[in-house]
């Protein structure tokens, strides 16, 4: 069986998803809509809204105000949820599938009028499809240069939005097909505005093969695999066992949370400093601060001494510095060049000294403390550790609350927990279409 098939038959099950795999994409759900809400400002989504809209399109809605068609609202809306990089990661994926998933999903929801609990099964087939193709691409994907939110995203769009467009198993094949030349996205743009762009692409893509598929167009059943598909022209692995028990096992409950304002590369060392506080250090107690890192992110986020609020999202140094000192680093207001000279600050920063240990993993950290009457202090935290969702939950809400306010927050929480009960997402659609206080 073609990869393809194996998805689209997966795709159209029909009660799709374990208990897990529904709550963490319902958890999935309230981050990507609070990330899109906070980032609607930022000049990629407003410029991306702005195309959306002079369309002169309508049927879907878009985050910070206005409709467009869903294939220009899916884009958008892409863009804006990853415009803050503040969303949910999948190291096995090796991307971001929720910002493409659900801006799909929305779309494509909105425009056939499906109900809340079409959306949820819709959003539960695409996140781990997602998954499963990312996994099967594999890093050496990655390494080749490709943004797995944008390639490997772009099937998972298709499947969430192929099983709302209500496509049969022959036509959701043809999607994939289709998706297989469409799917795209650089690491060669991270760190310009074309970066969330690649999670908007691939939202728009998933959108577009399906209508396409329901309109009659045919595609190569073998657009995966064959030796011109997409794996062998893309350095995938050809991982074949990523797929193994697909519908009967989950992957994407193992998803990471941002719960921080900065780099995935610092909040595993943030998790082990909160540790550390928890259990009473403070920042008059420390001599000095040694952080144990993967070797791989001293060439992200190593900045020793940040000079903006940018760069102190890519510094071990001075984050650890704000956590010791009660900063909330969940906050985006906090990275800023005030607090990269504040005097208390620069002192316990430059007490901060950040070595590469390869035995630790990618999602690995420890922080080891010397105090002043020498005690030593350890923690380590891995982002892979199994959590318990209600403690995710009571975190993402704390997040939201930090990023929204406590009203439009609460009123999100309520949007999505009822949607399995709505005969349509436009509760979800309209809170989400609330306009930036500036505008």
């Amino acid at each position: 069986m073609s990869i393809a098939a194996r998805l689209a038959r997966f795709a159209l099950a029909e009660d799709p998803g374990s208990p897990a795999a529904r709550r963490f994409a319902r958890l999935s759900l309230f981050d990507w809509a609070t990330a899109g809400l906070a980032g609607r400002s930022e000049p990629v989504a407003i410029a991306a809204r702005r195309m959306a809209v002079s369309e002169s399109g309508s049927g879907a809605s878009l985050i910070g105000g206005g409709t467009a068609t869903p294939r220009a609202a899916a884009l958008a809306n892409g863009a804006t949820s990853h415009a803050l990089d503040y969303d949910d990661t999948h190291f096995l994926h090796i991307g971001n599938p929720s910002v493409v998933v659900m801006s799909a999903a929305l779309a494509m929801a909105e425009r056939e009028g499906a109900s809340g609990q079409a959306f949820l099964d819709a959003l539960v087939v695409g996140l781990e499809a997602t998954c499963r193709v990312g996994d099967w691409l594999g890093r050496s994907h990655y390494e080749a240069g490709f943004h797995q939110t944008g390639t490997a995203g772009a099937f998972g769009a298709t499947v969430a939005a192929g099983r709302l467009a209500g496509l049969d198993e022959a036509a959701m094949i043809f999607a994939l097909g289709l998706a297989t030349t469409r799917a795209s996205g650089l690491k060669s743009q991270m760190g310009t505005m074309a970066k969330p762009l690649n999670a908007g692409f691939a939202a728009e893509a998933g959108v577009s093969c399906a209508l396409l598929a329901r309109a009659g167009v045919a595609s190569n059943p073998h657009g995966f695999e064959d030796r011109q598909g997409f794996g062998p022209t893309h350095a995938g692995t050809g991982h074949m066992a990523a797929f193994d028990g697909l519908g009967a096992t989950w992957v994407f409950p193992d998803i990471s949370y941002k719960f921080h304002a900065c780099c995935h590369g610092l909040h595993a060392t943030l998790e082990a400093l909160r540790t550390l506080r928890d259990d009473g250090l403070t920042p008059d107690a420390i001599r000095s601060v040694t952080i144990s890192t993967n070797p791989r992110w001293l060439d992200v986020c190593n900045k020793p001494e940040p000079a903006t609020g940018l760069e102190a999202k890519f510094s071990y140094r001075l984050v650890t510095a704000m956590a010791l000192h009660g900063l909330d680093t969940a906050d985006l207001a906090v990275y800023d060049e005030a607090n990269c000279v504040r005097p208390d600050l620069v002192a316990l920063r430059d007490q901060v000294t950040v070595e590469a240990d390869p035995t630790l993993t990618d999602t690995q950290s420890r922080v080891s403390v010397e105090t002043v009457d020498g005690r030593p202090l350890t923690a380590s935290h891995g982002l892979l550790a199994a959590a318990d969702p209600d403690t995710i939950e009571t975190r993402l809400a704390a997040k939201s609350a930090t990023l929204l306010g406590d009203d439009l927050s609460s009123a999100l929480l309520q949007a999505v927990d009822g949607l399995g009960k709505a005969d349509s997402v436009n509760a979800l659609a309209v809170l989400l279409a609330t306009k930036a206080p500036a505008d």
